[in-house]
């Protein structure tokens, strides 16, 4: 006895998506295009076809399973000559897997705009205060003139005689669909006879335009920050696109940034490492006093809390972090040469 739920790999309770699911994934494993010239994967890809048509239809499934093969004798089972007889027996539950391109369906379908991205360079201080800009920005909207139907106000649009209107076109190639863009309408689904002078029958045209916006305070290069609904006009009352802002930040001369810390490098002789020694530090707002104790060593740090930059989502700050480097120097006297050779005799 042929056993056709061993063959589709479903248990004999198996509902009908369960098994519709099963045959589109063993039609997909057997499909001819992935196995060429493999006899086996052929006979197998006719196995599954077969059971799919017993087990699909409720009368033949109800039959097999009181009767057996008995039970279908005198019906239409099998029987395929091929890979096309049998799409053009279930090609519906084909599509998800074996079409290419947009499936067919009315071209004037809402779209929703296209998202616009947009570089903006920052120095630190402006990363660190936040900053209210304005921004120009390019992006399609739909042609005032013909409201983005694309055709000169008053004439028609005429429906494409190749495409009936679908804006697409199918080549089939065994179990493959594949849909392209109609080349006579351009995948508009209509002819326009007088287009619109404005937008060429483009139905869309380019323009500028300056958007406020406030950067917060603590952002860094890679943040991206959201506008809804400032990218390209959607189509057909869809919803407009996002503009993405990516911030990147200028080097600064003097300060390293590590996430909310600042680093700052702190030049001292030897003289006033060994000493100890109060300096003038930088901040990013007012210099503030900074005590070096004595037998401080090259690469020592420093900690000044709250001196660094705000975070983008808390409001702690991080600390600026003083590195002592040691400035040897290069042209000295005879008196500090003399006075050197003194100490190292010490």
């Amino acid at each position: 006895m042929t056993n056709y739920y061993e063959i589709l790999e479903v248990s004999r309770e198996a509902t009908l998506g369960a098994i519709r699911a099963a045959y589109r994934r063993l039609a997909l494993r057997y499909h001819p295009d992935k196995n060429p010239g493999d006899q086996v994967a052929e006979k197998q890809f006719k196995r599954v076809s077969e059971a799919y048509q017993v087990l699909a239809d409720t009368e033949k499934r109800q039959l097999y399973d009181l009767y057996g093969d008995a039970g279908l004798v005198g019906l239409e089972v099998g029987g395929f000559s091929g890979f096309e007889e049998i799409f053009n027996s279930f090609g519906e539950i084909f599509e998800d897997f074996f079409s290419y391109g947009r499936s067919p369906g009315a071209p004037d379908q809402p779209q929703p705009g296209a998202d616009l991205r947009q570089r903006v360079v920052l120095t630190l201080e402006e990363a660190a205060q936040g900053l209210n800009t304005s921004l120009s920005v390019e992006r399609r909207v739909n042609c005032s003139r013909c409201g983005g139907s694309g055709a000169e106000p008053g004439s028609r649009r005429q429906t494409c005689s190749r495409c009936r209107g679908k804006g697409q076109v199918k080549q089939s190639k065994g179990l493959l669909k594949v849909y392209n863009p109609c080349p006579e309408c351009q995948g508009a689904g209509a002819i326009v006879n007088s287009p619109c002078p404005a937008c060429q029958g483009a139905t869309m045209v380019k323009e500028k335009k300056q958007i406020q916006v406030r950067i917060p305070p603590g952002v860094d290069t890679g943040t991206r920050l959201r506008l809804r609904g400032e990218g390209e006009t959607g189509t057909h009352g869809a919803p407009p696109g996002d503009l993405y802002l990516e911030i990147c930040l200028a080097p600064h001369p003097i300060f390293t940034r590590r996430d909310q810390d600042l680093y700052y490098r702190a030049r001292l002789s030897f003289v006033e490492a060994a000493l100890g020694t109060e300096v003038k530090v930088s901040t990013l707002t007012s210099p503030t006093s900074l005590v070096i104790p004595p037998g401080t060593q090259p690469g020592a740090t420093f900690r000044i809390p709250g001196k660094g930059l705000p975070g983008l989502r808390s409001k702690s700050r991080g600390d600026l972090v003083v590195v002592v480097d040691l400035q040897t120097p290069t042209q000295l006297s005879e008196q500090q040469k003399r006075l050197l050779e003194e100490f190292l005799s010490l």
